[in-house]
């Protein structure tokens, strides 16, 4: 038991210092994933494919909220047994992006996912994560991890700005308590309101489908003020031409396959007013 105890003490202080946060079970998952790709030889496919068979793998699996909110300094945390919609997300891509540079590691796991989710792709504290969607698509599309697609696929000019974070740091735990954070918060903000940005209106998914590929990342326009994307996931192609949403729902949910197109699914959400298509890029 002794034996034990100091074990698991030194795995903490090891991810402590190394400013990581994650359990044995997570190592499991990520090393089970490569398992999987080189199994079905998912490195030779293009990487939408893999994003697909990847996202798949993870139907079932539980949803849990703030996943990334843990203690009082910013860490790099993995919970691959819970997944958010946006956690999900970059998990998948990640997890692809190593399986197509044949980097399949759990080391390399933790690398890409640090380049994919901060700014530039360096931890520096709480404002150097991607906390907007739409700032985490300008920044890894300037990284060559994606490519926005709203105005080559037929989108129109999206003016929805963002301030809900400035605007409401009480609802942030780290925002309440760190307000020296908030300038380089509001500056994020400022740069995504500068950005052109273009997106599919609800209406118009059906006419543009054509256009929108398996493997895609999709963002979930919204009404809601000072956010422009609420909610993210995976866009995949149906045997019928019609594009399926893979996302991780809600509290209580798990993630999941719609079983109706997006744009159905879509429609029957008030509040979402369209969606804002990006494509992970070929790895290099």
């Amino acid at each position: 038991m002794k034996k034990l105890f100091v074990i698991m003490f030194l795995f903490v202080v090891v991810n402590f210092f190394a400013q990581e946060i994650y359990t044995t079970q997570d190592s499991i998952v990520c090393s089970k994933k490569f398992e999987l790709a080189a199994k079905d030889s998912l490195n030779k496919l293009p990487i939408g494919k893999v994003i697909e068979a990847i996202g798949k793998s993870f139907i079932g699996t539980p949803y849990v909220a703030h996943t990334l909110e843990k203690g009082d300094t910013e860490q790099l945390v993995i919970n691959l047994t819970g997944l958010d919609c946006t956690t999900f997300l970059e998990t998948v891509l990640t997890l692809s992006r190593c399986i197509k540079k044949n980097k399949t590691t759990f080391e390399d796991y933790k690398n890409e996912l640090k380049f994919i989710r901060y700014r530039d792709g360096k931890l520096d504290g709480y404002p150097s994560r991607l906390h907007y969607t739409s700032d985490w698509i300008l920044n890894n599309q300037k990284k060559g991890v994606v490519k926005s697609m709203g105005k080559e696929i037929g989108g129109v000019l999206y003016n929805s700005k963002v301030f809900f974070m400035s605007k409401n740091p009480d609802k942030y735990e780290i925002l309440s308590k760190n307000p020296q954070f908030l300038p380089q918060i509001t500056e994020a903000e400022n740069y995504v309101n500068s950005a052109e940005k273009y997106y599919i209106p609800k209406d118009k998914i059906t006419s543009v489908e054509k256009n929108i590929n398996t493997g895609d990342l999709v963002g979930i326009t919204t009404t809601i003020e000072g956010i422009d994307i609420s909610h993210v996931g995976i866009a995949v192609k149906g045997d019928d031409g019609h594009v399926y949403f893979m996302h991780a729902p809600m509290v209580g949910k798990h993630v999941t396959l719609t079983t109706e197109p997006l744009s159905n699914y879509l429609s029957k959400n008030s509040k979402s007013t369209g969606i804002y298509i990006t494509r992970p890029l070929e790895v290099k």
